[in-house]
């Protein structure tokens, strides 16, 4: 059954003010997982800065930054197995990244390099998808077939905002409800859907009203 959050949406912080709030714990995770998830952090923060440089000197093309989503994506891959799926769209396009795929695989893709596409089924990993939303059905899709054929394997969708309003995000988060689908549907809400603020995109009180139907 669906189980939707309570009213009082209250943070969940883990890392201290550096004044009253002390750094809270993390249940299952050791010094050597922190000291990875750092490293992590720090990869996708060097590529994306690396990548704007490159941009500017004209080396690759448009370039959607994802600087100060890093954590999202590493903490939700590193919660992830080998054998689940991840499905992202433009501002996660460094995720593949997080599973070994070669930083050069990634620039030629935003070159439009042939060298660029991938084989998925090498790192479970989608296209990166730039249509706002459309790889929302395409996750749950894969994720039912994983449900039917018994594998214990999910799928995650990463998308922000502004897909939340998109016909594709809606069909796609009602056939995983249905189906009771193994999805994941990210959503990271940065408050922004590229120029159009949340408050004049959807009349819900949070995104996360959107999942309850």
């Amino acid at each position: 059954m669906t189980e939707t959050l309570p009213v009082e949406r209250d943070l969940r912080r883990v890392i201290g003010d550096g004044d009253t709030q002390p750094d809270g714990e993390v249940d299952g995770l050791d010094d050597a997982d922190l000291v990875e998830l750092f490293r992590q952090l720090v990869l996708m923060r060097t590529y994306d800065e690396r990548s704007v440089v490159y941009h500017r000197q004209g080396r690759i093309g448009t370039y959607a930054i994802f600087w100060n989503h890093e954590a999202m994506q590493v903490g939700a891959v590193f919660a992830l197995e080998d054998d689940d799926w991840i499905f992202p769209s433009y501002r996660e396009s460094a995720i593949g990244l997080l599973r070994g795929m070669p930083a050069d695989t990634i620039l030629s893709w935003w070159r439009g390099h042939p060298a660029g596409w991938w084989n998925p089924a090498d790192y479970n990993v989608a296209s990166i998808c730039v249509p706002i939303g459309t790889h929302v059905p395409h996750a749950v899709g894969l994720a039912w077939g994983k449900k039917l054929r018994g594998e214990p394997a999910c799928a995650i969708a990463f998308f922000g905002d502004g897909a939340t309003s998109e016909g594709a995000f809606h069909e796609g988060a009602n056939f995983a409800g249905v189906m009771k689908a193994p999805a994941i549907l990210f959503c990271n809400n940065n408050q922004w859907a590229i120029s159009t603020p949340l408050e004049d995109q959807t009349a819900a009180e949070t995104l996360a009203d959107k999942a309850i139907g």
